[in-house]
């Protein structure tokens, strides 16, 4: 059994992909990413900034999602995480719905701002925690936003990489690929291989994901717990609450 809990395992996977951050951005309903988020701004040798969405703690603006895109658009965010309905091997997202155009079935949460943060942060983090060939997909039904745009085309932000419930994956741009960093404690490359609908990069001996470290679960079970708990108390108590919740 191991002393930490899945979400604390993943909040460390992603916040070891941020890098330098001036101010990261977290979206709605995003729980692990907001304790990233606050694990990389304890941790980090320079202030770093985060915005939480749906958090009355971490959220600075008085005009809700219209301040953020004009703060993206100034070039003040550095990192946004992002998930999908589906994600393709391309890093193309689909958050409008799976199957035929007239009647998907089933219906995601929709697009909203996603292409416009896609384009311009600098650093996009894909992140959805279900690795299946259901949401990891060949090509995705509706591209809500695209991984990658023509070589005219300016554009200074897009996907770094993927993080799921097994795996960590690097995006490389110039080739539209992305390849597999990390394999999470308890999987292995067939498995990755089995339940990922593209194909991806790899060594032939994959590297197991890090275990998180005795400070960066201190911080998660302190920091994030006490700033996290008025907009994600079921998350804080099922996933921060120490050794109690290991899975």
């Amino acid at each position: 059994m191991a002393d930490y809990s899945r979400g604390e395992l993943l909040a460390t996977v992603l916040a070891d992909t941020v890098g330098y951050a001036r101010c990261i951005t977290v979206g709605a309903v995003s729980p692990i990413p907001a304790a990233a988020a606050l694990l990389v701004r304890e941790t980090a040798a320079k202030p770093v900034d985060v915005i939480i969405l749906g958090s009355t703690r971490h959220f600075p603006f008085t005009d809700g999602g219209r301040e953020v895109f004009d703060f993206a658009g100034r070039g003040r965010i550095d990192v946004f995480f992002l998930g999908g309905g589906q994600i393709d091997g391309a890093a193309n997202i689909n958050l409008v719905g799976a199957g035929p155009w007239d009647a998907p079935k089933p219906r995601f949460p929709g697009s909203f701002g996603s292409a416009y943060l896609y384009y311009l942060v600098p650093r996009v983090i894909l992140f959805r925690e279900e690795h299946s060939r259901r949401v990891l997909v060949p090509k995705v039904d509706f591209v809500s936003a695209p991984g990658s745009s023509p070589p005219e085309v300016h554009r200074p932000g897009g996907p770094a990489a993927l993080v799921t419930g097994k795996a960590r994956f690097a995006f490389d741009k110039e080739r539209r690929r992305f390849r597999l960093v990390s394999i999470h404690p308890g999987h292995d490359l067939d498995e990755i291989v089995a339940e990922t609908g593209f194909d991806f990069d790899h060594d032939a001996d994959v590297p197991a994901t890090p275990a998180p470290t005795d400070a960066q679960l201190a911080i998660l079970r302190s920091v994030a717990r006490e700033e996290l708990a008025d907009t994600y108390p079921e998350f804080v108590r099922d996933q921060l609450a120490g050794p109690a919740t290991a899975a």
